[in-house]
């Protein structure tokens, strides 16, 4: 290998550290403000090594949108689920329904949503899943009144584990939009 003995175990503790996904370069600049001039490739074997380290743990390396996290195994979680059980932060099916159709449909306005549900969909749902940053407005669509266009955001494909808005299960026709997400897990 062609970088310093440690630096799998230096790219581990700034993945475990850290808190949230990390970019490789994100990785390269922490690296490089403690004076190791490490480049990309390295810094992608050292990920390499860490998930080859972490196949028969309870312990695995993540690629979601934001970048590269170290996570706990989904079957390891119902261990954990008695530790961060808080009912007060389920989420509604009326929440759910309308994640799933502005996942699965984006970009689109509340008009939008609401045509598909068939109720209103209410500011206080908008609100949370703008607190939560699981949707961003992303422009205005060109009719009259200029209704916000919604998105989902890298926090939403984060928090269920998925790399990209392609890794979303596919939607059969016949399943309602509302039940899609159900099948995820919110990590």
């Amino acid at each position: 290998m062609n970088f310093p003995e440690n630096l799998i175990n230096v790219v581990e503790s700034i993945l475990f550290g850290a808190g949230r996904p990390l970019r490789i370069s994100e990785i390269k600049a922490l690296l490089g403000s403690q004076s190791m001039d490490i480049d990309l490739p390295n810094i992608k074997v050292a990920l390499n090594e860490i998930e080859d380290r972490y196949i028969s743990s309870s312990l695995e390396l993540k690629e979601v949108a934001s970048g590269y996290r170290l996570q706990i195994r989904n079957e390891y979680g119902d261990f954990l689920y008695p530790l961060w059980h808080d009912s007060s932060h389920k989420l509604s099916n009326a929440l759910m329904e309308t994640i799933s159709i502005i996942a699965y449909k984006q970009p689109v306005t509340r008009g939008d949503i609401e045509e598909i549900r068939g109720v209103s969909a209410s500011t206080q749902i908008m609100r949370s899943l703008l607190d939560r940053d699981w949707i961003k407005a992303v422009g205005y669509r060109d009719v009259p009144g200029r209704p916000v266009l919604y998105e989902t955001t890298k926090t939403f494909l984060n928090d269920l584990n998925l790399k990209s808005i392609n890794d979303l299960p596919a939607l059969p026709e016949a399943l309602q939009v509302e039940a899609t997400l159900d099948q995820l897990e919110v990590g």
